[in-house]
């Protein structure tokens, strides 16, 4: 990063200036470090919000800049989780097998312990044998690596053939929301290995923390979700600032020309594609410790659809826009369903927000697409050419 990226790219800074107060107001404000004004829920919500935030930088660069609209990157969010979650849930597990074994008349074996373990694990489903995908369960540095690898690999070879193919539009569309209700119903599965409807639960134990109160955990997991976004944002702002972005730019709005010109589009896709699926699934590792559990629901069609909601009502092709959208639409999602938002008596009938959330955010999508299709970002956008021309 030099002086000249930050000159061409003073958005960056203002995004930098803004999360840095916001992290440190939340800080000050927890009841870690300050007056416990904001709550510890709170502030676990404030950190999933962040997480939400990276996802959405993810999906404006595949799909504000590069032109896929994907609905399938929840599906990559999800496997990150799940990474993170067989190891959380495999040593919390072990510890509980362990000190349960302690005081037996003769010490456990190797094998026994691990026996107790998958009882322990899989007995909801009716099993006790770890499946293959188990296999590294028991390393912390083997799933932070998964958490990259899976999400990575699958995005690599769903991306080679659909791209190879040149499958466009709205059919790619179709194709990834396809991936993603494959993935979730296999998952749903008692024998997916990843213990079916039930999911992984437990999550916000972390081993080996059992002595530092979950105040002060929020706050571990709200900063690395902080430090997360702005080096998703980073990366991404360098990602489109340069030559890259400019051919990137040139596909979503005219592939063929760029392709006649001679630069691989197939190429561009793919390795956008790749990119954005990794930033999602690291977002999603730090999301599920901090929700406590992930089931397949998480990853049902549904939940990539939101995602392209988010990015629409912020305005798609702006970072920026895709953080405000994120954090505006999920912060309002938790109000309106918490039950914290009062209900509206209109006498002959009571208009419950906790029911009626999600058509009012479907008529807000229908609302920005027609009216202000460069969403929330856009208003800002029109401030500074404003401000510039006086």
């Amino acid at each position: 990063m030099n002086r000249s990226f930050f000159a061409k790219n003073p958005s960056v800074l203002v995004f930098i200036a803004c999360l840095g107060l916001f992290t440190l107001g939340v800080t000050l404000l927890s009841e870690a470090f300050g007056t416990g004004v904001i709550s510890t829920s709170f502030v676990k919500t404030l950190g999933k919000t962040l997480c939400l935030c990276l996802i959405a930088i993810a999906m404006d660069l595949v799909w504000g800049y590069c032109g896929i609209l994907s609905l399938g990157h929840f599906a990559f969010f999800g496997l990150g989780g799940y990474m993170i979650g067989m190891w959380l849930m495999y040593a919390r597990t072990e510890q509980i097998v362990v000190a349960s074994l302690a005081n037996a008349e003769i010490p456990p074996t190797a094998q026994e312990v691990t026996d107790a373990i998958g009882n322990q694990i899989f007995g909801v489903v009716g099993g006790s044998d770890f499946p293959l995908i188990w296999a590294f369960a028991d390393s912390l540095t083997m799933q932070l690596a998964l958490v990259v690898l899976v999400p990575g690999l699958l995005a690599l070879v769903f991306g080679w053939l659909a791209f190879r193919s040149r499958v466009t539009g709205v059919y790619l569309s179709i194709l990834t929301q396809a991936m993603t209700l494959a993935l979730s119903l296999y998952l749903f599965q008692n024998d997916s290995g990843l213990r079916g409807n039930n999911g992984l639960s437990g999550l916000q134990n972390i081993p080996g923390a059992e002595k530092i109160p979950q105040s002060m955990i929020s706050i571990y997991f709200f900063w690395a979700s902080a430090l997360a976004l702005l080096l998703g944002y980073l990366l991404a702002a360098w990602v489109v600032s340069g030559k890259f972005g400019s051919v990137i730019r040139g596909i979503r709005d005219d592939e063929a020309r760029v392709r006649f010109l001679g630069y691989s589009v197939e190429g561009y896709k793919l390795f956008v594609f790749t990119l954005t699926a990794v930033i999602a699934g690291i977002a999603g590792a730090l999301y599920y410790p901090q929700a406590g559990i992930i089931n397949p629901a998480e990853i049902a069609p549904i939940a990539s659809i939101y995602l392209a909601v988010w990015v629409a009502i912020g305005g798609r092709g702006r970072l920026y826009g895709a953080v405000i959208g994120a954090a505006t639409v999920s912060l309002l999602s938790s109000w309106f369903t918490g039950g914290q938002a009062p209900s509206i008596n209109l006498g002959f009938y009571t208009i419950d927000w906790v029911d009626w959330w999600l058509v009012l955010l479907g008529f807000s999508f229908v609302l920005v697409t027609l009216f202000a299709p460069k969403g929330i970002g856009g208003l800002f956008d029109y401030l500074v050419r404003k401000g510039d021309a006086k």
